[in-house]
Order: C-alpha cells, then sequence, then structure tokens
C-alpha cells in the first residue's frame, strides 16, 4: 500500500471499500478516473475552486499530491477488489428505467450508455464504475452536477443530463445504482 493510501483508509477504507455513506468506495474503479479525479481536486485547491472538482476535504488532501503519488494511489486502488454490496435493496422500477433507457420524453440519457448496462463503467472513455456505490453518494453526487456545484465531467455532459432530473428521480437512480453489484 502507498504511504499516502493510509491518510486515505480513514474514509475510503484501508483496501478503497468505504463503510461510509457519504464517501465512495475506490478498490476496483479505474486508474484513468482516479488519476483524473484527484488532479482535478488539486487544481480546485490551487485556483480558489474556480476550475476543478470542488471538495473542502479532498482538495486539501490532493494538493500535497505529486503527479507520481497520484498515478501510484490510482493504480494501487485500481487493483484493488471490491466488495459485495452488503444490503439488499429492492430494485427501484424507475430508477432502473431512467438508468438502462433514460426518458427521450425530457432528453435524459439512459445512464448505461456511458456507465454501462451493469454500471461497471467505460474503460477506453474514463467512464467510472457506479455500481455498488453507496446510496447517499451517489445521490450527493448527482445533486452536485444538478446544481453545478460539481463541473468535473467530459464536455458537461453529467451538468446537462442532471439539471433535467427531478429530486425523485435522483432519489430512485441512486437507490437502483447502489443495489447493481461490483
Amino acid at each position: 500500500m502507498p504511504a499516502k493510501a493510509a491518510i486515505c483508509a480513514s474514509c475510503h477504507g484501508a483496501e478503497g471499500n468505504s463503510t461510509i455513506s457519504e464517501y465512495p468506495s475506490l478498490a476496483g474503479q479505474r486508474a484513468l478516473y482516479l488519476k483524473r479525479q484527484l488532479q482535478a481536486f488539486r487544481a480546485a485547491a490551487t485556483n480558489d475552486h474556480q476550475t476543478g472538482r470542488q471538495n473542502p476535504v479532498m482538495s486539501a488532501m490532493a494538493a500535497t499530491l505529486s503527479d507520481a503519488e497520484i498515478n501510484e494511489l490510482s493504480e494501487y486502488y485500481a487493483r484493488q477488489e471490491p466488495s459485495a454490496v452488503s444490503a439488499v435493496i429492492k430494485v427501484n422500477r424507475e430508477g432502473k428505467k431512467l438508468f438502462l433507457g433514460g426518458d427521450l420524453s425530457r432528453d435524459i440519457a439512459a445512464c448505461a450508455a456511458c456507465h454501462g448496462a451493469d454500471g461497471k463503467g467505460m474503460a477506453a472513455a474514463g467512464f467510472p464504475a457506479i455500481a455498488g456505490q453507496h446510496q447517499d453518494y451517489l445521490s450527493a453526487q448527482l445533486q452536485a452536477f444538478r446544481s453545478g456545484k460539481r463541473k468535473d465531467d467530459y464536455q458537461g455532459m453529467m451538468q446537462d443530463t442532471c439539471s433535467k432530473l427531478t429530486d425523485d428521480d435522483i432519489q430512485a437512480l441512486a437507490q437502483y445504482m447502489a443495489q447493481l453489484p461490483h
């Protein structure tokens, strides 16, 4: 384990499997995606949060990382095995419908188009795996994209899609994605 990963473990777990619902699990996430996120957090710290991904805790942590440490941490967490979803959650039908098919009447793209029908992401495009993340974390991220607080998505695709989601849509999607197995 890289020395800097010990700091990450308090929120994300020793092997990257978070047990705290507000924090994402990093285990098995694509290295390219993790690298981009750490760079976005670091960018926000160095420009007074004008660009990058704004998060006071993560920006402060990433500000101290060199490019080599970012690469090392990203590769480490990508190699870790994700844990199984701990709770059985009833499949949310509305969330499943939005995830797999979107809503053409509201011009909402299907989440599966970028994150895969299984929620395991698209490695070549750098789209993250979202299957099995905590429902609270997923909901918070969808809300952050919708409000424009999170701007680190490719060409604003997440901001555009999330701007059309209702609170009920976000909760349904978060519940559905949380139950997808890693």
